[in-house]
């Protein structure tokens, strides 16, 4: 069983930054493409980013030259450095991967406000 545990979310200004981390297990990490969810009240669940097995990462033109995403192989975490936020990120973060079928995080809530 397939297991993604988010961390790192909260409250910060805008201008800020967060890293997010999804740690993973219960699958063979190294060869799934990991990814990160965001969604905010009342709208639907959008991509932000993904990396594939092999490190290539792509983007939300939403969130391009502003968050980074990356991973570790050897301790099954991926990350999602995030900087200068603001209100229109605000949303629940998720962490994703597929291994035969959709497997998500429960979520963190990110909130960008003063």
């Amino acid at each position: 069983q397939v297991q993604l545990v988010e961390s790192g979310g909260g409250l910060v200004q805008p201008g800020g930054s967060l890293r997010l981390s999804c740690a993973a297990s219960g699958t063979i990490f190294s060869i799934n493409t990991m990814g990160w969810y965001r969604q905010a009240p009342g709208k639907e669940r959008e991509l932000v980013a993904i990396i594939t097995s092999i490190g290539t990462p792509e983007y939300a033109n939403s969130v391009k030259g502003r968050f980074t995403i990356s991973r570790d192989n050897a301790k099954n975490t991926v990350s999602l450095q995030m900087n200068s936020l603001g209100p229109e990120d605000t949303a629940v973060y998720y962490c994703y991967t597929y291994r035969g079928r959709d497997y998500w995080g429960q979520g963190t809530q990110v909130t960008v406000s003063l």
